[in-house]
C-alpha cells in the first residue's frame, strides 16, 4: 500500500478524544471537522503541571528525497505511548512547494503517519493562507504609501520586503511591478519568496502570545529611506492589521498519528533558508500536556537542529533533553558516492556536532528501508558504538510504533543517564560576524569564511543600530556540511562565502546568505503535480 492509501484506510478518533487524552475538554478547542483542531492559547494558563522533556529530532546530511526525519518523530511518538509514555509530536506544516514539487509532504510515512494526511498536506487549517496575506499586506502598503506621495521617503531601490507565495515558482525571482501608468503604481523591481521563507512565518514560530506577535510585526525592516534611515511596519501603522489577519493562525493545530497519538501541527519554516522548527507555543503547549515531547528540526544536525538551539531554544527558554540523529543506508552510500563506509564520515560529523559541539545525549536512529541488507545495517552499529553513541534499528515505517519500541526505550535512558548542563552553541555577547564564523568553523568544518563587499554596509548597520547581540540565521544549501552542494561527506579544507546578510529584527535574527542559496525554489522536470490526483468522489491520489 502507498502512503497516502495507509492514511485513508487509518480508523481515525474524534479530534475531541483525541484533546481528551491529553487533558483538554471540548471548550479548549475550535473544531475544523472530525479530524482537526486549532487549541486555544490559554491553555497554557490553565495548567501548573510540571513540563514534560524535549526530545528533539535530527538526522544527517539528506538526500533530495530526505531521509525520514518525520517519519522518525511519529514513530517515536506513538512507540513511546505504546510503552505507557504519556507523549506528543510537535511538528512543523507542510509547504505546498515540496508537496507538488519533488520531497512531498511532512505528514510521516508509512505506518508512522499523521492524519489526515491529504489535508495536512494540503491547506490545512490555512494558516499558510493567513500567513502570505499578512505578509502581502505589508507590500501592498508599501506600495501604496509611495504611490501615495511617499511621506516617509522610501528609497524604492533600497526595499528588502520581498512578496511571497506558497509554491515553487523560479519565474517570480525576479520581477517588474507597477507597469501600465500611473494608476497601477510605481515601477520598480522586486521579487516573491516563498510564504515559508517569510519573516512573517518566523515570528509567528517565534511568538509567544499575540501582544509579541504584534511587537515583533511593528519592528520588521522593510527597507530604507533617501536619507539612510531604516524603515520598519510600525513606520507605516499597519502592525495590528496584520496581526489581526492571524489571529486564527497563532493558534496550534491539534491532529493525530495513525495510531491515535495527539500531535501539534504548526508553523513551517525551511531550515535552509529559514530557522526550520515549529511554532515555540505548540512546543510549549505540548510540553505542558504531556510528559514526553518529540519534535523535529528541518534537513541535518548542521541546520536545523544549529537553529532550533540557537535561535528557538534561547528565544523561547525551551531545554532539549536528548536529541535522536536520523540516517540511512541510502544516504551515507551517496555520501560515500556508493561507498557506505566512506559515508560514515557524514555520520561521524554531526554526531561530534550534537554530541560535543551542542552538548546533548543521543541517539542514531536507522531508519530502516526495505532494501537494507544486515551487513549494512551491522557496519553502521559497529560505527556508533566505536564512537560512544547509542544506536537503534527503527522500523517505523514498515511497524508504526511497534517497530520503534527500542528507540524509545533508549531515548528514555539517555535521558535519565545525562549529566551535562544543556548550554547554546555560542554566546550571544560575540558579535553577529563572530557567531557567523564560530558557526562556519566548528559546526560545518570550514577554514574560514570568505565575506562579500555587499555585506560590509549591513555589518555597519548592524553595528550603529545595536543589534549585535542577535541570533544568526544560517541560510545555506542541505545538500552539503558546507556552502557547496557537491561536497558530500565530511567536507574539509573549504571556505564558507557569505554573499548577503538580511535583517530579520521582527522575528530577532540576522540572516546570512550562504553560497548560492536562493528563496524560492523551482519545480523539477517532472513534478509530483504530474500524479497527483482526485476522483470524481472527492478520493485524492498520488500523494506522498
Amino acid at each position: 500500500m502507498t502512503d497516502i492509501q495507509i492514511a485513508q484506510a487509518a480508523k481515525k478518533e474524534n479530534i475531541v478524544e483525541i484533546a481528551k487524552k491529553i487533558g483538554l475538554t471540548e471548550d479548549d478547542i475550535e473544531q475544523y471537522g472530525k479530524y482537526k483542531a486549532k487549541v486555544n492559547l490559554d491553555v497554557l494558563q490553565k495548567t501548573n503541571r510540571p513540563n514534560g522533556k524535549l526530545i528533539l529530532v535530527t538526522a544527517i546530511t539528506p538526500t533530495p528525497a530526505g531521509e525520514g526525519k518525520s517519519t522518525v518523530t511519529i514513530g517515536l511518538t506513538q512507540a513511546l505511548n505504546k510503552i505507557g509514555k504519556l507523549s506528543a509530536a510537535a511538528i512543523r506544516e507542510p509547504s505546498l512547494g515540496p508537496v507538488f514539487g519533488m520531497k512531498g509532504g511532512a505528514a510521516g510515512g508509512g505506518y508512522a503517519q499523521v492524519v489526515p494526511m491529504e489535508d495536512i498536506n494540503l491547506h490545512f487549517t490555512g494558516d499558510m493562507h493567513a500567513i502570505g496575506i499578512a505578509h502581502n499586506l505589508i507590500s501592498a502598503c508599501i506600495d501604496n504609501h509611495i504611490n501615495s506621495g511617499n511621506a516617509l521617503g522610501i528609497d524604492i531601490t533600497k526595499i528588502t520586503w520581498k512578496r511571497v507565495v506558497d509554491m515553487n515558482d523560479r519565474a517570480l525571482r525576479n520581477i517588474v511591478i507597477g507597469l501600465g501608468g500611473k494608476a497601477n503604481g510605481y515601477p520598480r523591481q522586486d521579487s516573491f519568496q516563498i510564504t515559508v521563507g517569510s519573516e512573517i512565518m518566523a515570528i509567528l514560530c517565534l511568538s509567544n502570545s499575540i501582544t509579541e506577535l504584534k511587537e515583533k510585526i511593528k519592528n520588521i525592516v522593510f527597507g530604507t529611506s533617501l536619507e539612510g534611515k531604516l524603515l520598519r511596519v510600525g513606520d507605516l501603522h499597519i502592525e495590528g492589521a496584520v496581526a489581526a489577519l492571524l489571529k486564527d493562525a497563532i493558534k496550534p493545530n491539534l491532529v493525530q498519528t495513525l495510531e491515535n497519538t495527539p500531535v501539534f501541527i504548526h508553523g513551517g519554516p525551511f531550515a535552509n533558508i529559514a530557522h526550520g522548527c515549529n511554532s515555540i507555543l505548540a512546543t510549549k503547549m505540548a510540553l505542558k500536556l504531556t510528559d514526553y515531547v518529540v519534535t523535529e528540526a528541518g534537513f541535518a544536525a548542521d541546520l536545523g537542529a544549529e537553529k532550533f538551539i540557537d535561535i528557538k531554544c534561547r528565544l523561547g527558554g525551551l531545554k532539549p533533553d536528548c536529541a535522536v540523529i536520523v540516517a540511512t543506508v541510502r544516504a551515507l552510500e551517496h555520501h560515500g558516492k556508493g561507498d557506505l563506509k566512506a559515508g560514515l564520515e557524514n555520520l561521524d560529523k554531526h554526531i561530534d556536532n550534537i554530541k560535543n559541539k551542542y552538548k546533548l545525549p543521543l541517539v542514531v536512529a536507522i531508519n530502516k528501508f526495505v532494501t537494507d541488507t544486515d551487513e549494512q545495517i551491522d557496519m553502521i552499529e559497529k560505527f556508533c558504538n566505536e564512537r560512544g553513541a547509542e544506536v537503534s534499528l527503527c522500523e517505523v515505517w514498515a511497524k508504526g510504533g511497534e517497530g520503534g519500541i527500542d528507540l524509545a526505550e533508549k531515548v528514555l535512558k539517555a535521558i535519565d543517564n545525562n549529566k551535562v548542563e544543556f548550554d547554546y552553541f555560542y554566546d550571544e555577547n560575540l558579535t553577529i560576524k563572530e557567531k557567523i564564523e564560530k558557526i562556519c568553523k566548528e559546526i560545518y568544518g570550514a577554514d574560514g569564511v570568505v565575506f562579500a563587499p555587499a555585506t560590509k554596509k549591513v555589518f555597519d548597520i548592524i553595528a550603529a543600530e545595536g543589534l549585535e547581540k542577535l541570533p544568526v540565521c544560517m541560510s545555506k544549501t542541505q545538500k552539503s556540511i558546507s556552502d557547496n552542494p557537491a561536497l558530500l561527506g565530511k567536507p574539509s579544507g573549504f571556505k564558507v562565502t557569505i554573499n548577503d546578510l538580511r535583517l530579520a529584527v521582527g522575528a530577532g535574527f540576522v540572516i546570512a546568505m550562504a553560497g548560492d542559496i536562493i528563496d524560492m525554489p523551482g519545480l523539477p522536470k517532472k513534478p509530483s503535480a504530474e500524479v497527483i490526483d482526485i476522483d470524481e468522489n472527492g478520493v485524492i491520489s498520488g500523494l506522498f
